[in-house]
């Protein structure tokens, strides 16, 4: 019989917050709040059907400014009146003794809501991307101090809301991964040009939440990084690895508590030039700095248990939609008993919001989700 207590094993985060296991839930793009990004009772329902899925529950994106949304009907933190809403979620969320952080973002030239609504979006540089029917603005020095000023807002915000913790999305092509990136981020000036400059947005965004969380919050608020390890696209070279790990090593001296590597082809993936699994990497560089949560196709707790050989905490994106109880089933000795597919029966008991239904079932999202044609948004 296998032995998963290495997942049910607390880590203790450097500045003293305890997660009960090794488990954490990924953040999932949830786009079924109101139009302004008020939470909804789908949201509720879909974060508390989950809080026994693991001992960490990212729930994101939550957008810092309405110019910055990628999503129609996406979670917002741009303003007070967000607040009430996100406490409730941060209730659900702990409801069962787990961790909950609220991923904040802005996600640049990616908003493509914000230029639904605004007619524009901002980026770094004024380049177009053939992925891209619009061209972004590029972003004066004062908005980019103000953006910067937001997520601190954000971060305030998410502390008034009963959050333990705020991540910061620097991953997925969103703002401050554009900033990293030198095929989206032309600027010659203090932010943008050589290496140095380019991690100047990300740090001066860390900065700002850090001096929110140490002004207003416990010593042990939680505060997360998660980025890309790497962005090649056909030609194109956004950032090697061995320039993400530059940033990382920096990151890591900033006193943050985790850094969430953003995967997509594997936990133990590894970049081109190496057999070495980017989390291992990573891990190796970080040593005790900060916990290292890996991701990407777990779903099953043999995986799970494998995936902690390459960082601290797993985290789990589709297997918690598809099993919400993940943790719960290990720690009874059920792990056996995980579903890694919807089923008929599960799928009207697992609590998926109608807008995410469709997102998966149209094929919206290239990801697959097993056992997706079980699932309805009939009442």
């Amino acid at each position: 019989m296998t032995n998963y207590q290495p997942l049910l094993t607390p880590l203790t985060l450097t500045n003293g917050a305890v997660i009960q296991n090794r488990l954490a839930m990924a953040p999932t793009s949830v786009t079924d709040a109101t139009p302004d990004g008020t939470i909804t009772p789908a949201i509720l329902t879909l974060f508390e059907r989950r809080s026994q899925v693991a001992g960490l529950l990212i729930a994101g994106a939550a957008t810092i400014n309405e110019r910055g949304k990628a999503f129609e009907s996406q979670m917002s933190i741009a303003e007070d009146k967000h607040i009430d809403g996100l406490r409730e979620l941060a209730k659900r969320m702990k409801k069962d003794g787990g961790k909950a952080v609220l991923q904040i973002y802005h996600a640049g030239r990616q908003a493509a809501a914000s230029h639904n609504l605004f007619g524009e979006v901002v980026a770094p540089s004024k380049n177009t991307l053939t992925n891209l029917p619009y061209e972004p603005r590029e972003l004066s020095t004062i908005e980019i101090l103000s953006i910067v000023k937001q997520f601190g807002e954000a971060t305030e915000r998410a502390i008034d809301a009963g959050f333990d913790g705020v991540e910061i999305h620097g991953a997925n092509n969103f703002l401050i991964h554009q900033f990293f990136s030198a095929s989206s981020n032309l600027r010659q000036d203090e932010w943008g040009g050589n290496l140095k400059k380019r991690m100047a947005f990300p740090l001066a965004v860390i900065k700002e939440v850090k001096k929110a969380a140490t002004a207003k919050a416990k010593s042990d608020f939680i505060i997360g990084y998660r980025l890309v390890p790497e962005e090649i696209s056909n030609d194109m070279l956004g950032y090697s690895f061995d320039e993400a790990l530059s940033l990382i090593d920096v990151i890591a001296d900033q006193k943050l508590d985790y850094l969430h590597l953003s995967l997509f082809t594997g936990y133990d993936s590894h970049a081109a030039h190496s057999t070495k699994p980017y989390g291992q990497a990573v891990k190796e560089l970080v040593g005790n700095r900060a916990a290292v949560v890996i991701v990407s196709q777990i779903t099953t707790a043999q995986e799970a248990l494998d995936a902690l050989n390459y960082g601290d905490l797993v985290a789990l994106g589709r297997s918690a939609l598809i099993e919400p109880a993940f943790a719960a089933k290990i720690e009874k000795g059920e792990a056996d008993t995980i579903m890694t597919e919807i089923t008929i029966e599960s799928a009207a008991t697992i609590g998926l919001p109608p807008n995410l239904i469709d997102l998966f079932v149209s094929g919206a999202v290239s990801l697959d989700l097993p056992g997706k044609e079980n699932l309805t948004t009939d009442p």
